[in-house]
């Protein structure tokens, strides 16, 4: 008799399920529940956004399908953005094609560099749509550790390649664990890729979301690393824009063809009304987040202190960026427990570490962009509660 022919992809098999709507079922499950969980901010789009969709009425064409790599207009803004803030140059062996968010960014570099079996090397812990996304394509993660403080480890990463590495991926500022990449430190990963004859990918989600003086740098800037270097953004985080699906990257122009190919298949074209949106909120400019920072630097200020009371099992490492606070759990519970209590028994929700990658140990990473101030210090209270009552 033959096996069964109707069975899902045995390649979708070997994929973690998506954490954040298993918790948001939970929440959802769990009314009043504050949650420390999905990355996003609190605010929307600035009201130049909204004005410029009025942009999607001047032409026929708008309603029709649009060039692969975006809108013309927003690819100049996009460009000089990336002049006056990354230092980064267009036309020099390089090119912007606009996605759908950062997470297709990623997905397109992804089909346009690797093979099956090729390998592509994650720092830990790793924002887990990277790992999703290189594991569905039927390539390897390599997973290296960082230092104590999350920082890049240069000499374990020159460790992990070999003839089938294609890639060493950067998140800075980091999701999940909140912490900036210095500049030398971005510098030497660059220098190992460019020595190597592979690609350095750089996602830098959340540029403008940096504290205490540290400053954001791009890889992309660096002279003559425009053949193998990628990075990518996302309007998502500093425009409140999360919703609208629009990111971009820049690529090497030996990979547009691919690209292009990849991204024709899976979107044919950017949504075009929020291509227009995006116009209008760049144009709003950086100032737009920075000013929306204020709030979120005071919550986070709360949140650190709040975290003082549980610091005899509770560590927080250090960390200058993004909205996120990694925490690592002296105890033999397991996350995805002690996240389940935490929501049903204390209403608070949090993500559990191992998503991350980080299966030895305890870990819970907390966001803290979307919450007002009065919410984020009753979120926080439930939280150090629960875990004092759980852990202890």
């Amino acid at each position: 008799m033959p096996g069964p022919r109707y069975h899902p992809s045995r390649r979708m098999d070997s994929v973690q399920l998506p954490i954040i709507p298993i918790v948001a079922q939970l929440i959802a499950q769990n009314p009043g529940t504050i949650s420390l969980g999905q990355g996003v901010v609190y605010y929307g789009p600035p009201q130049s956004s909204i004005d410029a969709l009025s942009m999607i009425n001047d032409s026929i064409e708008n309603h029709k399908y649009g060039l692969v790599g975006g809108l013309p207009a927003l690819c100049e803004t996009i460009t000089n953005k990336l002049k006056l803030e990354n230092r980064i140059n267009i036309g020099n062996g390089n090119r912007i094609i606009v996605t759908a968010g950062a997470n297709m960014a990623f997905l397109n570099a992804l089909f346009a560099i690797t093979d099956p079996g090729d390998e592509v090397i994650l720092s830990l812990p790793y924002y887990f749509n990277h790992e999703m996304a290189i594991t569905m394509l039927n390539c390897k993660p390599v997973l290296v550790s960082t230092d104590e403080n999350y920082q890049l480890c240069a000499d374990k990463i020159r460790t992990a390649i070999n003839k089938r590495t294609r890639a060493i991926v950067t998140v800075s500022p980091n999701n999940p664990s909140g912490v900036v990449y210095p500049e030398s430190s971005l510098q030497e990963i660059n220098a190992i890729c460019r020595e190597y004859g592979i690609y350095h990918i750089s996602d830098e989600a959340y540029e403008y979301f940096t504290y205490n003086g540290t400053m954001h740098f791009s890889p992309g800037s660096i002279d003559d690393a425009n053949e193998y270097t990628i990075s990518l953004f996302s309007l998502s985080k500093a425009y409140g824009f999360a919703g609208w699906r629009i990111g971009y990257m820049v690529i090497p122009e030996h990979l547009a063809t691919a690209i292009i190919k990849a991204q024709d298949t899976n979107l044919i074209c950017p949504t075009t009304a929020s291509q227009y949106a995006a116009i209008g909120a760049m144009t709003a400019g950086a100032g737009y987040c920075v000013d929306k920072l204020k709030i979120i630097k005071d919550v986070r200020k709360m949140m650190l202190a709040e975290l003082k009371t549980v610091s005899s099992f509770c560590a927080v490492p250090q960390s200058d960026g993004a909205f996120y606070l990694f925490l690592k759990i002296d105890t033999d519970i397991d996350d995805m427990t002690i996240v389940k209590r935490l929501i049903r028994e204390y209403r608070v929700a949090v993500i559990p570490g191992h998503t991350f990658g980080m299966i030895h140990g305890c870990y819970l990473r907390g966001a803290y962009g979307a919450l007002d101030k009065n919410t984020a210090n009753e979120g926080i209270r439930r939280l150090t509660h629960g875990l004092k009552t759980i852990v202890h």
